[in-house]
C-alpha cells in the first residue's frame, strides 16, 4: 500500500514539473506567446555563472514553487544569459540575440535586470534583485501591469 502512495506522489510531482513553464531564449517566440495568451513578457538579464545577485534571484525567487505557479498563468518567461565560463558558453547565434536584447533593454549592462514588457516589447517596468519573499517579488512585478 505504501508503494502505491509513493508511486502516486512521484507521478504527481513529475506531472507538476512537466507542466511548469520553461524559460524561453527567443524574443520572437516570447512575443508570439504573449500575443496568443495576452500575458506580458518577463525578461531577465543574468550572468548565470558569475553574478551573485543573479544566482540569488534564481534560487530565492525563480525556483520557488509560488513563483513557478504564478508565472504559469501570468507571464511569458524570457532569459538573456551572459555566462563567462567556457563550459557554459552559448551559441554564437544566442549570444548575438542576447546582445541585441541588451542593446534595446539593458544598455547600462545592469545584472540582474528584470524587465516586464507588453506583447509588443514596450517596457512596463523594471527591477533587479531584492532581498524579499517570492510573494513580495510577484507583487512588485504585478504592480507594473496597468
Amino acid at each position: 500500500m505504501t508503494k502505491f502512495f509513493l508511486c502516486l506522489a512521484l507521478l504527481a510531482t513529475s506531472l507538476y514539473h512537466s507542466t511548469a513553464q520553461e524559460w524561453l531564449t527567443s524574443m520572437d517566440a516570447a512575443k508570439t506567446r504573449a500575443n496568443e495568451s495576452n500575458r506580458p513578457i518577463l525578461l531577465v538579464f543574468q550572468g548565470s555563472d558569475w553574478c551573485a545577485p543573479c544566482i540569488k534571484l534564481e534560487r530565492e525567487i525563480w525556483s520557488s514553487d509560488l513563483f513557478k505557479s504564478h508565472a504559469e498563468s501570468h507571464y511569458i518567461l524570457l532569459k538573456a544569459d551572459f555566462p563567462k565560463r567556457k563550459k557554459n558558453a552559448l551559441s554564437e547565434e544566442l549570444s548575438a540575440h542576447n546582445a541585441r536584447l541588451a542593446d534595446s533593454y539593458n544598455p547600462q549592462g545592469i545584472f540582474p535586470l528584470v524587465v516586464l514588457l507588453d506583447a509588443e516589447g514596450h517596457v512596463l517596468g523594471q527591477t533587479g534583485y531584492q532581498k524579499t519573499t517570492p510573494a513580495e517579488y510577484i507583487s512588485i512585478l504585478d504592480s507594473f501591469i496597468q
